[in-house]
């Protein structure tokens, strides 16, 4: 079962400005988390997502909807916290810690989930990427370099 999908969910809550009432603790605990690993402290990030998976227990289950056959869902679309930290969980201990990000353009800060092959995404979207090498380039072309 691939989590990736979750955890993409939760970059989204976390970027979410307006979230359902309903979701807005666990959107500040969530940001939280990935400021942590922003910092590189992977004990951090263990530690909040540990606490949040003891809050948000997992109940799978086996369902079957869309014309898709019987597969897993982590939780009931009502205990949406218990998929999101999961699936959270799945990357930093499949993939690490390193793989949650803070957008690197100064006037982001956006959530996202690394998921490139050598670990190399350091913005939340092209237009930031491309926002921040522009600024680059204009600073060098103005320091004469």
């Amino acid at each position: 079962m691939d989590l990736t999908s979750y955890a993409e969910w939760t970059v989204l809550l976390v970027n979410d400005p307006g979230p359902p009432a309903e979701l807005r603790g666990l959107r500040e605990e969530l940001s939280a988390v990935f400021d942590a690993a922003d910092r590189d402290d992977a004990d951090d990030v263990a530690a909040r997502l540990n606490a949040l998976l003891a809050r948000y227990p997992v109940r799978p289950r086996l369902a079957r909807h869309d014309g898709q056959g019987w597969h897993l869902h982590l939780a009931a679309d009502e205990e949406a916290a218990a998929s999101a930290v999961m699936g959270l969980a799945a990357v930093v201990a499949e993939l690490g810690a390193d793989r949650l990000g803070r957008c690197r353009e100064p006037r982001c800060g956006r959530a996202f989930l690394d998921t490139s092959s050598n670990r190399s995404r350091r913005y939340c979207s092209p237009r930031c990427a491309s926002r921040a090498n522009v600024a680059a380039y204009r600073a060098r072309r103005r320091d004469g370099r």
